[in-house]
């Protein structure tokens, strides 16, 4: 149980990094905005029934399956494809990861269908585990496994050699 946080605080702690799983399944800045935005709004209305049974790990899952869900329902609405972007967010580079590649995996993120791309977020990004990913998505694990298989070879193919520099271990 979590008792103590109130909304204002949450809000303030969590709306970056909301904002940089929002950026990399939408890849568009203003869209990424709007959607934690619609994410805080539907999680104020309920923040005192969340907060009183929720820890704060619990908090935070709860706040990414509203964004994620939130996500594939504005695709849904939303089919006349991708926007492009004015400008880039002005985030740090990965650790030894040169610019150029960082933005070659994020177009090659973008190039993903809306699904593929929230569970390569979800799962790579955010470490969620298969089973959480397909809680959060409504689905099933084995749902979940396949997208993700498909989404890293499609990764894998739009990469080519880029691949090996950006993945080294």
């Amino acid at each position: 149980m979590h008792e103590g946080l109130d909304f204002d605080a949450f809000a303030t702690s969590r709306s970056r990094r909301l904002f940089q799983v929002a950026y990399l399944m939408c890849g568009d800045w203003h869209q990424a905005q709007d959607l934690v935005q619609i994410t805080l709004s539907k999680l104020y209305p309920v923040w005192g029934r969340l907060q009183r049974g929720s820890s704060d790990a619990g908090l935070d899952a709860y706040a990414r399956k509203v964004l994620l869900r939130s996500y594939l329902s504005h695709r849904r609405l939303k089919r006349s494809g991708e926007v492009a972007v004015a400008e880039f967010p002005e985030t740090a580079a990965a650790v030894g990861v040169a610019p150029e590649l960082r933005m070659t995996l994020l177009d090659a993120l973008r190039r993903l269908p809306p699904r593929n791309r929230a569970v390569v977020v979800l799962r790579y990004l955010e470490d969620y585990s298969i089973e959480s990913v397909a809680e959060m998505l409504g689905t099933s694990i084995g749902a979940v496994k396949s997208l993700n298989t498909r989404s890293l070879a499609r990764l894998r193919e739009l990469l080519g050699e880029d691949r090996e520099l950006l993945f080294r271990n």
